[in-house]
């Protein structure tokens, strides 16, 4: 999502600031932010490969919103650094139009991951003896590529309706604030009930745990879940489900920005710190290496 003006067959970025001091700064904390994103992602996908402890049907879809989280900020990110610190800040039509498309895809896809993910634990705390046969490979693929398939579908008909504006300040946007509704509720509100849904019976199974202890060991496994779900859902719904006519430029940006950058950033950070599992693979990892040497 991006300030721009209209001019020919290109698009002239506004980026958010005129004062060059002010893009190098922004430049360089991006490129940190980016380079942990890409590191941090890419070390939580290698170790969920590599250690045989992490073949678990959890630690798959974490892997893929992991992989989501990578593409996601490689497709926007890079192209914004060059832009910061470049005296063309420009992008073509078709460069937009393909931007946009992959970008949409992934974040469609990774809000039906999220869903995929809170089942995944609704089946493990609530049906524990069940987990292995109902969580079962096959599941977990075709919830993986049914996700995929709605990302592409609705993300092209989302692109599709954008790019059949014509880019003026008269232009009628009634028709697409109604499909960006729609698609808002699709997209957004059904994978955010059944997530809800998921957490209200897990909820009450956590409270029927006697143990203290058990249900503090039970409910640990959901925070971090639930902490990217509301850092990566929260601002979509407030952009992309509120009336055209309400929408800012400035305040788009931050919020693109947040969800874009700020949480594949965030994302690794939580999930490792928060999980024991990942801690032992990176420093069995770690070890191996260090033998290896």
């Amino acid at each position: 999502h991006r300030s721009f003006l209209w001019v020919s067959s290109l698009f002239i970025l506004l980026g958010f600031s005129r004062n060059p001091r002010t893009n190098w700064i922004l430049f360089f904390l991006f490129l940190f932010l980016y380079l942990f994103t890409v590191l941090g992602n890419g070390l939580i996908v290698t170790l969920i490969r590599v250690d045989a402890r992490l073949h678990t049907p959890m630690y798959f879809f974490l892997s893929i919103l992991s992989l989501l989280d990578l593409s996601y900020a490689t497709t926007t990110v890079p192209q914004m650094l060059v832009h910061l610190i470049s005296k063309n800040k420009t992008i073509s039509y078709a460069g937009c139009v393909v931007q946009m498309y992959i970008f949409l895809t992934l974040g469609i896809t990774e809000t039906w991951i999220f869903a995929a993910m809170a089942y995944d634990r609704y089946v493990a705390i609530c049906h524990p003896l069940h987990y292995g046969v109902q969580m079962s490979q096959t599941l977990c693929v075709l919830l993986a590529v049914s996700s995929a398939l709605c990302g592409l579908i609705c993300a092209l008909v989302y692109t599709v309706f954008a790019m059949n504006l014509p880019y003026c300040a008269c232009a009628d946007t009634s028709l697409n604030d109604q499909v960006d509704f729609i698609l808002g509720f699709i997209l957004l509100l059904i994978p955010l009930s059944l997530i809800l849904a998921s957490y209200i019976r897990i909820f009450t199974a956590i409270l029927k745990i006697r143990s203290t202890q058990g249900r503090i060991k039970a409910f640990s496994t959901c925070t971090s879940h639930i902490t990217v779900v509301t850092m990566f859902c929260v601002p979509c719904m407030i952009m992309y489900m509120r009336p055209g006519s309400e929408a800012s430029p400035d305040d788009d940006k931050k919020l693109a920005l947040f969800y874009n950058v700020i949480s594949a950033f965030l994302n690794p950070i939580i999930y490792s710190l928060r999980n024991k599992d990942v801690k032992r693979a990176f420093f069995r990892l770690f070890r191996m290496s260090k033998d290896a040497q």
